[in-house]
């Protein structure tokens, strides 16, 4: 598994490609595919054969904690299109287990496993330990809430999301183990940021190269768990 040079990603952007709104496509829609079409990101990712463009934000935050190591046990929850799966992968080699979670279906990787549920499942934290022979070394959760286009209210959503995956992890984390989640910037951090302060030696925040600029998307990343499955 390859990985992009020390510090950033991709090089050269070229020319921009500009895209005209089309009797079927929403203003949205279009800058949205606009924005995709001259994203560096979006085309290092296809050329490195990466599931999708957040492989690189995995990368990075990997470069900075050092959280993929040989032999480790990670879950990815969320896991669809399975780019962080991918990158996991390629980090704990043959000797470590690599188990992905989302109620959306995943197409087949060599190597990982892929559940197909909903981690609220009152049996997922059993599915996965069975799935991992044991407790987990690392979860990661790149999940995003659906966003309305009112900030405060996807604020909200998307911390309502990152407690419910921190709820999960603390059930299947090993000793020592790490928590790595998507949130946004916007002042309701408070309780997760409490309870995980609480539970790990160390609680950092990050926001990689590859996040879009204009996104207020962070990562929060949490490492030696007091806890224990």
């Amino acid at each position: 598994m390859s990985r992009p040079p020390s510090g950033a990603g991709p090089s050269g952007r070229g020319l921009t490609v500009r895209v005209k709104t089309a009797k079927r496509r929403s203003k949205s829609s279009t800058r949205w595919l606009q924005r995709q079409l001259n994203d560096p990101y979006v085309a290092e990712a296809r050329k490195q054969g990466y599931r999708s463009r957040a492989a690189f934000k995995l990368l990075q935050l990997d470069e900075k904690f050092d959280l993929l190591r040989k032999g480790l046990r990670v879950v990815d929850l969320g896991a669809a299109p399975g780019g962080w799966t991918q990158i996991a992968l390629g980090r704990i080699g043959p000797s470590g287990k690599a188990v992905g979670i989302d109620y959306l279906p995943i197409d087949p990787m060599e190597g990982a496993v892929f559940l197909e549920l909903d981690f609220l499942d009152p049996d997922a934290p059993d599915r996965l330990r069975a799935a991992l022979d044991g407790p987990a070394d690392l979860v990661m959760s790149d999940m995003a809430a659906p966003t309305t286009g009112h900030p405060a209210t996807d604020h909200l959503r998307i911390m309502a999301l990152a407690e419910t995956a921190y709820d999960f992890a603390a059930q299947v984390l090993a000793p020592g183990g790490a928590f790595v989640a998507k949130l946004f910037q916007g002042g309701a951090e408070k309780t997760l940021l409490d309870a995980l302060k609480r539970d790990f030696e160390k609680v950092r925040h990050a926001k990689p190269a590859a996040s879009r600029a204009d996104s207020s998307e962070t990562y929060v990343v949490a490492q030696g768990f007091r806890g224990g499955s």
